[in-house]
């Protein structure tokens, strides 16, 4: 890993650890809860039932009131009865806890050992991944919450994700690769996380973290996929209203830093800003409504040294949707809506509307203009389904436009760390995933299907829309546009896992695995991946495989 990443991740931690010497004072109970789909799906009843008016769509989330209940029973279900201390630190508790009348402070060891073996790859692949961490949360008076993780990685990943990682120099989702010969691959994994909270009304965020706003699994207008990145996050809520800011410090390993004489010299990773803003308005308490605006842009340009622009400062939306119509900007705007609805006791249909550049006669025109660049999302999950509890069900589609997430130069587009900051697809895509979840004590399944059509580039320079980072101006044909132009992929992909839950305080598991993926691409041969695994895993951390 380059000086630089690890700079970062030590400055993300830093940043967030300063918020510890603020002054602290009694009230309701509150912790961090780090974001994942497996682990957030098992709140469903909570969030989604239509008795209640959550907050659901801007995530991680800062749990409180009805939803530390609903934690605090999901971590102590199905409690082994003992005394022994191995037993309760193995099945129960973390490894070290401390509690006072004003605090609490918990830290735990982080194993996540797998091996397994790709059979369709030639002579049957092996692959494996060995990760050892440690992890920490502090609780000071229910008004100020920390979380901290750090996690050494060591890998070797199936062909089709080793060549995703050879190409973007990344892990998905999880950092930059160190390459150590061969396939294998090591990379660092942190996140900091420190909140005060002002009460019920405001509460402040700095954190080395990940964001997502949406009710899915994916989300077209910003998700979890790319890796940690250092931000300040402010949330303030008024009845059902709730407005949340973040201010993000990012880095582009596309783009070199140069010096500033211009001698070629190069000092790492370029760097780049984002600015999300995303307000929720609750209508009643099955329908909610909300607004998003999103602006990336370069730390430096052509113009010289730029900085943080504090235009976007203010944590107000919607500064400047002028730029939504300026196809000439050097900065990168989107605006985008989220809405959700809970149909029936137990089902919620949600939805995502993004909108890049638009021009309205083109538009309804349907002639595939260029500049018309969106994406959009449909779906819906449930929780108890058939009359089974814990059993959640979920099916989405997702779609993008070509160009969508481009701008002229990759420094400047909707990015972080070489990856894509909404759906890992990029753009140029139309996706359909379905997932089921279901536990039994401390059993837990999951199965996941998706299938994607998506286009990629030929390699010559052209740029169909798919790949974000290439710059949009290198288009053939400024009409015609349309889905899944350029080489054609058809991608298929199952994910089953069973796992038995030694301990559900930081998720240590015992876990068997199987991994389908097959992909079609256009006058060349298809690429199949079949993975079985068997581990012993932990942390709530996301793995994308299935990209």
């Amino acid at each position: 890993m380059s000086n630089f990443v690890s700079m970062k991740i030590i400055r993300g931690l830093t940043l967030a650890f300063g918020v510890f010497g603020l002054s602290v004072s009694a009230s309701a109970q509150i912790d961090y809860l780090p974001y994942s789909y497996s682990l957030y799906q098992q709140y469903g009843e909570t969030l989604y039932s239509p008795d209640s008016r959550e907050f659901t769509a801007a995530k991680p989330l800062l749990i409180r009131k009805r939803l530390f209940a609903a934690h605090d029973s999901l971590m102590n279900h199905q409690r082994v009865a003992s005394d022994n201390w191995f037993a309760r630190k193995l099945f129960n508790e973390h490894l070290v806890e401390a509690k006072g009348e004003d605090y609490r402070f918990y830290a735990d060891f982080l194993p996540d050992l797998v091996i397994g073996s790709d059979l369709r790859a030639d002579n049957n692949k092996n692959v494996w991944l060995g990760s050892k961490g440690v992890q920490a949360g502090l609780n000071i008076k229910d008004k100020f919450v920390f979380y901290g993780n750090l996690i050494d990685n060591r890998a070797v990943f199936p062909n089709y994700l080793n060549d995703y990682i050879n190409t973007n120099e990344v892990i998905p989702g999880q950092g930059m690769a160190r390459f150590r010969g061969g396939d294998r691959k090591a990379w660092l994994f942190a996140t900091a996380n420190a909140t005060y909270d002002f009460g019920d009304y405001f509460q402040a965020t700095v954190a080395y973290d990940r964001n997502h706003i949406g009710d899915g699994y994916r989300s077209v207008l910003l998700s979890d996929f790319s890796s940690n990145y250092a931000h300040l996050r402010l949330t303030g809520t008024i009845g059902n209203v709730r407005y949340t800011s973040v201010w993000a410090y990012m880095n582009d390993p596309h783009t070199a830093r140069i010096d500033s004489l211009h001698s070629g010299a190069e000092f790492g990773d370029g760097r780049k800003w984002g600015a999300f803003q995303y307000l929720d308005y609750n209508i009643s308490n099955r329908l909610s409504v909300g607004f998003f605006q999103a602006i990336t842009w370069a730390n430096r340009n052509q113009a010289g040294h730029r900085g943080f622009d504090f235009n976007y400062a203010l944590p107000v939306a919607f500064l400047r949707p002028i730029e939504s119509n300026n196809s000439s900007s050097p900065d990168k705007m989107f605006l985008g809506l989220n809405a959700k609805y809970k149909t029936w006791k137990n089902v919620t249909v949600y939805g995502q509307f993004l909108l890049g550049e638009f021009t309205g006669s083109e538009f309804f025109a349907g002639k595939g203009y260029i500049h018309n660049k969106w994406a959009a999302q449909l779906g819906a999950k449930g929780y108890h389904m058939f009359g089974v509890r814990n059993l959640s069900l979920l099916a989405e589609y997702n779609l993008a436009r070509p160009y969508t997430y481009q701008h002229f130069v990759a420094i400047s587009n909707y990015s972080n760390n070489a990856e894509p900051l909404a759906h890992p697809r990029g753009a140029n895509f139309r996706e359909l995933i379905g997932m089921a979840n279901y536990s039994w004590k401390r059993f837990h399944f999951s199965l996941q299907g998706m299938y994607s059509l998506y286009g990629t580039d030929p390699g010559d320079g052209t740029s169909f829309g798919g790949d974000i980072f290439q710059s949009y101006e290198n288009y053939p044909n400024f009409y015609g546009n349309k889905i899944g132009q350029g080489i054609r992929n058809d991608l298929y992909f199952a994910d089953m896992r069973a796992s038995y839950v030694l301990n559900p305080a930081y998720n240590l598991r015992f876990e068997l695995g199987y991994t389908h993926r097959q992909q079609n691409v256009a006058d060349r041969p298809s690429i199949r991946t079949g993975v079985i695994s068997v581990g012993l895993r932990s942390t709530f951390r996301p793995f994308y495989g299935d990209i």
